[in-house]
Parts: C-alpha cells; structure tokens; sequence
C-alpha cells in the first residue's frame, strides 16, 4: 500500500547526506554537466548546417550517437547517488560505470521513449502518465544491472502504483529551479520569433544567424544552465531516489540483484 512521503523531510535529509560525501556533488555533477554540454556543442554542430556533416548522414549519426552518450552518462550519475544513499564511497569514475552495461541502458531508453510516444498519441494526460509509470526503470535498471529491459519496466509499473502522484509534485517542488534555467533560452527564443515575425510583416530580409553565432549563444545559454543544475540537480536526484526507496518497500517489488554495490564498490574510496 503506497504511504504518504513527508517531501520537505526527505529533503532535508538529501542535503545532509550530501554534505557527507566523499566526493564533493558539485564536482561530480559538474563533470558530468560538462560532458553533457560537450555532447551537446558536438550535436548542436552536427545539426547546424557545418560543411562537415550538412547533407550528410553522418550528421544525424553523431546526433544519436550523442543522445545515447548521455544516457548512458545519466546511468552513472545515478549510480553515483545510489552510493551515497547508501553510505559507500564513490570515485569520480563512477560517473563511467554506466558503460559497463551501456546495451541495456540505451535499449531500456529506445523503448521507455517508444512506450511514452505511444501512450501520447492518445493525448497528452497518457503520455504523462505512462512517463510517471516508468520513473523508476532506469533505478531499477542501474540497482541490477542484470535486469532486462522490459523487466525494469514491469518493475516501475508495480512500484509506481499510488505514487504517480507524489512524484508529480516532487517535480512541481523543483520546478522553480528549471524555469531559472531555461529563462535565458526562453529569451532567445521569444527573441528570435519576434524578429522572424516583424520580418515577415514588415517584408525587410531576415538576418540568418551565423553558425559560430548560434554556437556560441549555445555555449553560453548551455553554461548559465549548467551552473544552476549544479545547486539543485544532486539533491533532486538523491530525493527520487529516496521515493524510489519508500515504493519498493511498500510495494514489495524489487530488482532482484547479486552481490550488492557495497560489496562490488570502492572502499577504500579513492577520489577516482
């Protein structure tokens, strides 16, 4: 039976485990929120009209390419978290433990999106539903990594059961912090659209953005985003995963593991 989460204790209990970690959490996600900016300037690139890929399927390519990268890098950071929930030390290398079981993160990440499209050519409420149907795959993916893809889905349909709705407000309680960063990009964009439409209006040319303009203004919306996840996104994170914990409780599913990670981590607990 689903029990009813006390959020704002959940999260004072997040920022106190956070400050316990070895491993600073800004650092960590740092590291990783350059990497996913660093795939995201190479796909921005690949899909901006470069000499190197314009006409060329080599650009959508490395677009995919680099969409997997990052959830595969999303699995690490999650592994991450799961380890200071649960009190073993863990290196900065973890970040890259994902790719040890990369297959099955990027077929668990082609059929969670399948699945969700699905359920959204219903209507919207389907699909953001089904979306909070499988919150939990990827938790239960990366706890046992053995788990089969469709496995870890069937698993976080069960364990999601009365608690759609509380995850519903965990983000609502974030989402001050995703408008913050997304604001300047809003901007932009607002920006961009009112000049296209007095263009058309007006019937003056419309000034096409130069590709080093675009990436750049890319580069600099991506970083004041990247430096405002660094205050929120450890402590969300950690906060899923404590809803995560309380479902399979109440549930009584879980992802049936081998050894623990506790076992299999570092611990002596080196940085790297």
């Amino acid at each position: 039976m689903a029990e009813l989460i006390d959020r704002p204790a959940l999260k004072a209990e997040m920022k106190e485990l956070l400050r316990s970690a070895q491993v600073n959490p800004k650092g960590f996600v740092g590291l990783y929120l350059l990497l996913s900016l660093a795939l995201s300037m190479v796909d921005s690139l690949s899909s901006s009209g470069s000499p190197v890929t314009y006409g060329n399927p080599l650009g959508s390519f490395v677009s995919i390419l680099t969409s997997l990268l990052g959830v595969v890098l999303q699995a690490g950071f999650i592994l991450y978290c799961m380890d200071i929930r649960r009190g073993v030390r863990s290196g900065y290398l973890t970040l890259f433990d994902g790719f040890s079981f990369a297959g099955r993160v990027i077929g668990l990440a082609i059929l969670e999106t399948l699945f969700i499209f699905l359920w959204s050519l219903l209507f919207v409420v389907p699909g953001i539903v089904a979306a909070y149907r499988y919150r939990f795959a990827y938790l239960n993916l990366c706890e046992n990594p053995e788990l089969g893809c469709m496995d870890a889905l069937e698993l976080s349909k069960k364990q999601t059961v009365g608690y759609k709705g509380q995850l519903f407000m965990l983000d609502l309680s974030y989402l001050g912090w995703g408008l913050l960063a997304s604001f300047p990009i809003g901007i932009w964009v607002s920006q961009a659209s009112f000049r296209s439409a007095s263009s058309i209006i007006t019937g003056e040319a419309y000034i096409t953005p130069s590709l080093a303009g675009v990436l750049v203004m890319n580069l600099l919306l991506s970083l004041w985003a990247l430096a405002v996840e660094l205050f929120y996104l450890p402590a969300y994170q950690c906060a899923e995963l404590g809803y995560y914990e309380t479902a399979k409780r109440t549930s009584g599913v879980y992802p049936i593991s081998g050894p623990e990670r506790q076992e299999s981590g570092n611990e002596d607990g080196g940085l790297f």
